[in-house]
């Protein structure tokens, strides 16, 4: 034992050590909070914004999840013993800024500092969302937030089937679906929310039944109305992202108007034919759709896919990759398609970007958002169904 005493001495004086007060001033100026407890022990309580890496694991986990060995580390575990030990190795592998916490959780605790019992995934969610856990840009914390998270699909068509599918399987927590169609067999070509057997059925009962049975963990929502002026403000309040699968021009502008009155991004999608396109439009950082499309065009220039006719793979492609853009809104990850345009070309096998930006005099975002007025266009442009989905 006196061994151990001065070994952890000696380590002790090779690190930098810090109260509990000291702690909090460093944690307020934006320190990273680690700690190296175990499981059971985080799950008892923690201090908010922590990052948990079991001190066993420490070597191993920790250039993944902090790959920038400048950032500043402040490390604790339940009384100080571990924390100095794992300051002290990350000091040897390369951290340049670590201090261990005197004390630990338990003198912070005592002190009345803050602290609260963190949000875990039971031992079934760990199994579920185990490939992205094992991802150091999801993790624990990236998955509680997609499971606290709230994406609405305008659409349980042929854009909607893929992005409703994905989110769900990624354990999106809450999923608003409105649609008022009912499911037909021409829709089976690529509307994959659907089936044989539910052919007849509303489409938004179809698209639960599917999505609950893929995830239990998933809370669907379900809008069997007319998308229009007088309920989209309340339809839309409180998602975090939008997913629009609308086919025509009037809800796309009504859409726009409303998410910039509420600042909720839109991951937009549209297809024809052998040809696809996805963009974001985030309120007041990038371009809006009013941005993009100043004016309807006229109805014989853009025909709908019922019209025209569409390859049934194809709203697959884009309705996955607008699942991904609101996985990535969600978590912060990478950079979006706010103010480019992805452009798929099936015939040619091919995607372009074209960069798109916001207009100084664009009727909709260059204005206060409180003098936005909501609504109807249907006179402006086609007249296809108010909220008909893509395909």
């Amino acid at each position: 034992m006196a061994g151990f005493r001065d070994f952890l001495g000696s380590v002790k004086g090779q690190i930098q050590e810090v109260s509990t007060s000291e702690a909090e001033v460093l944690a307020d100026r934006g320190w990273l909070l680690l700690d190296v407890r175990e499981a059971d022990e985080f799950e008892q309580g923690a201090i908010p914004g922590s990052l948990f890496i079991p001190r066993g694991n420490l070597e191993l986990q920790i250039e993944a999840k902090v790959t920038d060995k400048s950032t500043p580390l402040l490390v604790y575990c339940a009384g100080g013993v571990r924390s100095a030990l794992a300051a002290f190795s990350l000091q040897a592998i390369g951290y340049e800024r670590v201090v261990s916490m005197a004390g630990g959780f338990n003198r912070w605790k005592d002190e009345g500092r803050d602290w609260s019992k963190p949000t875990v995934l039971t031992p079934e969610q760990r199994n579920r969302y185990h490939r992205h856990l094992l991802l150091p840009e999801v993790g624990d914390s990236g998955q509680k937030r997609l499971l606290d998270a709230k994406v609405l699909l305008l659409g349980a068509g042929g854009l909607g089937s893929p992005a409703g599918l994905y989110l769900a399987a990624a354990g999106v927590g809450t999923i608003g679906v409105i649609d008022m169609d009912v499911v037909d067999a021409s829709n089976l070509q690529r509307q994959i929310l659907h089936n044989m057997d539910r052919i007849g059925d509303r489409k938004v009962d179809s698209a639960k039944k599917t999505l609950t049975l893929l995830n239990p963990d998933v809370n669907v929502v379900t809008y069997d109305v007319r998308l229009g002026a007088g309920n989209i403000l309340d339809i839309i309040d409180g998602y975090d992202v939008i997913v629009d699968g609308t086919d025509n021009f009037p809800t796309r502008y009504l859409v726009n108007d409303a998410s910039l009155i509420k600042r909720i991004p839109v991951v937009h999608g549209s297809i024809f034919r052998f040809e696809g396109q996805a963009t974001v439009f985030d309120p007041y950082v990038g371009p809006c759709y009013r941005c993009f499309v100043p004016e309807p065009p006229p109805a014989e220039l853009a025909p709908s896919c019922a019209e025209a006719g569409v390859l049934g793979v194809l709203p697959g492609i884009i309705g996955s990759i607008q699942a991904m853009e609101a996985i990535k809104i969600i978590l912060g990850l990478g950079d979006t398609l706010a103010g480019r345009i992805l452009a798929y070309d099936a015939m040619e096998e091919n995607f372009r970007n074209y960069r798109i930006r916001r207009d100084p005099n664009c009727p909709a975002c260059s204005i206060d958002p409180d003098l936005i007025q909501i609504a109807e266009y249907d006179e402006l442009c086609m007249p296809h169904p108010i909220a008909a989905p893509i395909g």
